[in-house]
């Protein structure tokens, strides 16, 4: 009988080292991606950043395990101690990096030290379990089950994180979730082990409970605490901010001034949109306006160039295409949103479409008369991939043979080599560029590029419509560039060579936006 209730709870004990190999291997996953998406939400470049943070990581996690080997006594009382310690780090992660971006200039030496602490003691966890599993196993059996289940936890990891926890839960509160699962690791061999951690187990358990209740605690208060962040983060007033499945999107107000921000980045101020919005669609539609009918929008969520399109009476009809549709939500039903647009996503000729304009117009088969890339800057390698020459001869065989093109291109003044990089990327797949910039205040001077197939007459320009702020005197003059906006010294920008990327951040790291 003795025996019997013995072997239950050896059994019982074996069980709980193989679920806290299970949960370590979702956690340590978590971690990481938490951290690097983190990063590369408020700096960009994410190969830059998931290559840097997977390698320290990695090594951290080699130190850790080397670290081990010199770690003898009371094994399952440092064990339970390293679980707690990574529950909290873990947990407190990324809302310790929110705050350092936003409070602090210690961003990145807070990002290295979370990397490295966490890779460290995970770095430790599967020699300890391993050791730990002597009495229950044979070696091989012991390695085999540990293994294999923190490899499981970890392939649960990386399907949650894109499907469930980013569109969800957010970062800021995936890594307090997570955190609480790797406390629970601490107060299951507690549970079990209580007679072998001896006079540590009751204190063990009590800085558990605190620690997990202030976890709790943050978590109850998150909403509060990002609104906070928010209202630190960014200039005036927050009056929506919601973490999307591909972004964050915030919008502010200060007096009759509202601006949308994705990611961080200023995407328009409705005091001067007029000037962005009239130059992207009128431009273009001033040299061949009566021959368009249909008409692609890929990007322009917020419905405001459409509102511009609307404004011709001969267009039949308007795909748009975006990816976000929380962003189309938005459009639709924000009052201040929805006004500036004039509800130009509920009329009949808008047809939207969600879905990656990559993809798109690769799997598109009709033609368009115009096509408008409306896209955020390139400031990661997803986006770099839509200024890219792939992406152009995809979009060119979309367009008919008379249609023109047009596609916002960043600041030919800010990141003068970004802007020549995209128009010698558009040139490569079409006869005809047409390179023009803007006076935006709400931007400064903003570039943009204009194809075709067919040479335009840019020196005739016919407005058949009112606006606010072009004409055909200005408009002859934004084909204009002085001499310091004006850069050969560049290459193309390829999908597999995003050569783009890198003259866009090197370029707008000197000013602030």
């Amino acid at each position: 009988m003795v025996n019997s209730l013995k072997l239950d709870i050896q059994k019982q004990q074996s069980f709980v080292l193989i679920y806290t190999a299970f949960i370590a291997g979702l956690c340590s996953i978590i971690y990481e991606l938490l951290i690097a998406t983190t990063v590369s939400y408020f700096l960009g470049d994410s190969v830059k950043y998931f290559s840097l943070t997977i390698g320290m990581y990695m090594a951290a996690m080699g130190l850790g395990s080397l670290a081990s080997k010199y770690i003898d006594d009371e094994l399952l009382h440092k064990f339970v101690i390293v679980e707690i310690t990574l529950g909290l780090l873990g947990g407190l992660s990324i809302p310790v990096l929110y705050f350092a971006y936003a409070y602090t200039n210690l961003f990145i030496p807070t990002y290295v030290f979370f990397t490295l602490s966490i890779g460290f003691l995970i770095g430790l966890e599967i020699p300890f379990l391993t050791r730990l599993m002597e009495d229950y196993n044979k070696l091989k059996f012991n390695i085999a089950n540990i293994l294999s289940f923190d490899y499981f936890g970890a392939l649960i990891a990386t399907t949650s994180f894109p499907f469930i926890l980013l569109p969800f839960f957010g970062v800021y509160q995936s890594s307090l979730i997570f955190g609480l699962v790797n406390m629970s690791i601490g107060f299951a061999v507690l549970l079990f082990f209580s007679e072998q951690l001896g006079q540590y187990s009751a204190r063990l358990k009590k800085i558990t409970a605190i620690l997990t209740i202030f976890i709790i605690a943050m978590i109850f208060f998150s909403d509060k605490a990002l609104k906070q962040w928010d209202n630190a983060l960014y200039e005036d007033r927050v009056i929506f901010s919601k973490q999307s499945k591909y972004q964050k999107i915030v919008l502010t107000k200060y007096k009759e001034d509202v601006r949308l921000f994705l990611d961080g980045n200023l995407q328009f101020s409705s005091v001067d949109e007029h000037r962005y919005h009239e130059s992207l669609v009128h431009v273009p539609m001033s040299l061949q306006s009566t021959n368009i009918q249909r008409v692609l929008l890929l990007g322009a969520g917020d419905g405001i160039a459409v509102r511009e399109i609307l404004k011709y009476p001969n267009i039949k009809e308007i795909i748009l295409v975006d990816l976000d549709n929380e962003i189309i939500e938005l459009a639709r039903e924000n009052k201040y949103i929805s006004s500036l647009n004039k509800n130009s996503l509920k009329n009949e000729k808008v047809k939207i479409i969600t879905a990656d304009a990559f993809t798109f117009l690769k799997e598109n088969k009709e033609q368009f008369d115009f096509i408008i890339a409306d896209l955020p800057d390139p400031n990661n390698d997803v986006l770099s991939r839509l200024y890219s020459k792939q992406f152009y001869k995809s979009l060119r065989n979309n367009l008919s043979e008379n249609g023109v093109f047009v596609t916002q291109a960043t600041s030919p003044y800010f990141a003068k080599k970004a802007f020549w990089s995209i128009a010698k990327t558009i040139d490569s797949q079409f006869d005809n560029i047409y390179p023009y910039h803007a006076e935006i205040p709400s931007f400064g001077n903003w570039g943009f590029i204009m194809a075709s197939s067919i040479k335009k007459d840019i020196q005739n320009p016919d407005i058949a419509i009112d606006t606010k702020f072009i004409d055909e005197r200005l408009l002859e003059q934004m084909f204009i560039f002085p001499k310091d906006m004006i850069e050969n010294d560049v290459k193309i920008n390829t999908i597999d060579n995003p050569i783009l990327l890198n003259y866009y951040l090197n370029s707008w790291k000197y000013y602030a936006r």
